[in-house]
Order: structure tokens, then sequence, then C-alpha cells
């Protein structure tokens, strides 16, 4: 059974920076590449699934995006950490998406291209969106990390969290998904 964690980017793995697309504002959170590696050396596929509406306002380019990933891929291969894809929805809120969260879409197309059980793995992320992607698909075990917007989201809409489960940082999402 090949299991994934799925992981937003912004406000989760790395700092949140308001529309970044300049690949040298790239900040992990500390201990994210090592959190991440814990899973992987578990036997997890790793992806990231991204909302990048900056694209579709013209803020910037699907390029400054792959420029972004690139460095933050290069940053966990310092942990020895590899994803197996990158996922991103470059459409603002108001244009038709195949995939923005909180579609399902990317989790199905890893899915498929990826033979995974979706039933055993993980949705993390620091927004509304990334847990409802997460059921959206299936998935019984979405954590909120409360970096970025997530602290914010816990403080103020605790009924909104559902069965979503609550930790300061990956480290602790770690924790929980090794459990």
């Amino acid at each position: 059974m090949n299991r994934a964690v799925f992981f937003d980017r912004d406000g989760t793995i790395i700092e949140e920076r308001n529309y970044l697309h300049r690949p040298e504002e790239v900040a992990l959170f500390p201990g994210a590449g090592a959190a991440l590696k814990r899973c992987q050396d578990a036997g997890f596929k790793l992806f990231i699934v991204s909302n990048q509406s900056g694209v579709g306002r013209g803020l910037f380019t699907l390029g400054d995006v792959q420029r972004v990933n690139q460095r933050l891929l290069e940053e966990l291969a310092r942990d020895g950490v590899r994803l197996e894809k990158i996922y991103i929805a470059p459409e603002a809120p108001d244009q038709p998406s195949r995939a923005r969260k909180p579609s399902p879409q990317f989790l199905f197309d890893a899915r498929d291209e990826f033979h995974l059980e979706l039933a055993g793995s993980w949705m993390v992320g620091d927004k509304l969106i990334d847990l409802e992607c997460g059921w959206n698909a299936g998935l019984k075990n979405c954590i909120l990390v409360r970096t970025g917007y997530g602290d914010e989201l816990a403080r103020q809409f605790p009924a909104k969290l559902g069965a979503a489960i609550v930790v300061d940082d990956l480290r602790q999402a770690a924790d929980r998904i090794l459990a």
C-alpha cells in the first residue's frame, strides 16, 4: 500500500510571504525538512498541493512559481527530502479551476499516477481549504499546523475544524503521522 502526505506549501513548509515569487525569499520553518524526512523514511510519498493565485491575478508568472519551487526542492534536499511531485493551481479564486483547493482533484491525480491509497494518507496545511481538500478526497487524516494562518484559524473558528488534528508545527505533525 502506497501512502502519502500532502502538504500545503506557504505557511506550512515555508514561511508565509504575501504572494511569494522570489526564490531568495524562501525560508523553511525550523525543523520542516527533518519532519518531512521522517515521514519519507517511514515510507510515505511526499507531495505539495498549492494554490498560487498570484499567477491568475497577474502578480507573477508560472515561471516565478517554478523558480520558487526549485529553491524549495534544493533546501529540502539538504535534509535528504525528495518530493514526488508539486501540484500547482495558478488560477485566481474567481477563475474556473479544475483543481484549486479545496478541490480534491490533485489528490485524485496523485492517487492515479502514483498508485496511492488515499484512505491511509494525510493532508497537512495551515488553512481551512487545505483540510477541506483532504476531506473532499476522502482522507480521514487531516492536520492543521499553527504556522502561517493556522493559529488564527484555530483560535477564531474552532468549530470549522471538524475532525482535524491541530498541532503547532510540522515536527508535531510528523509525530502524529508516525504515531
